[in-house]
């Protein structure tokens, strides 16, 4: 199962003054802390966090405890998320990328 999600606080934490510059990479990086603290094969881009494990529990875990260490950041929590569940694959993380590479070659 691959997801690909985003998570960022928003809203000033309660008894805060609401973050100037709007910067939430301090948010982000405790999010993607969990992600690599996971163990599971993960890749971060400027806009998403891209995790892949054997199942739904493993991986909404992961999700979940990412999601739960930006609160602390704001007065509310945005998540967006996008799943590929295929059941019996494994390593696509990576393998869907070299499909699509290749693709580009034969073009």
């Amino acid at each position: 199962m691959l997801v690909a999600f985003s998570v960022a606080p928003s809203g000033a934490p309660e008894g805060q003054e609401p973050n100037a510059a709007g910067s939430v990479h301090d948010a982000v990086a405790a999010a993607v802390k969990v992600v690599r603290d996971s163990g599971l094969p993960h890749r971060t881009s400027s806009m998403f966090t891209e995790i892949e494990g054997p199942d739904w529990d493993t991986v909404m875990g992961v999700v979940k405890r990412a999601t739960e260490a930006v609160a602390p950041f704001g007065s509310r929590v945005s998540l967006v998320l996008k799943a590929d569940i295929r059941p019996g694959y494994s390593g696509e993380i990576d393998a869907k990328i070299d499909r699509l590479e290749r693709a580009i070659d034969d073009a």
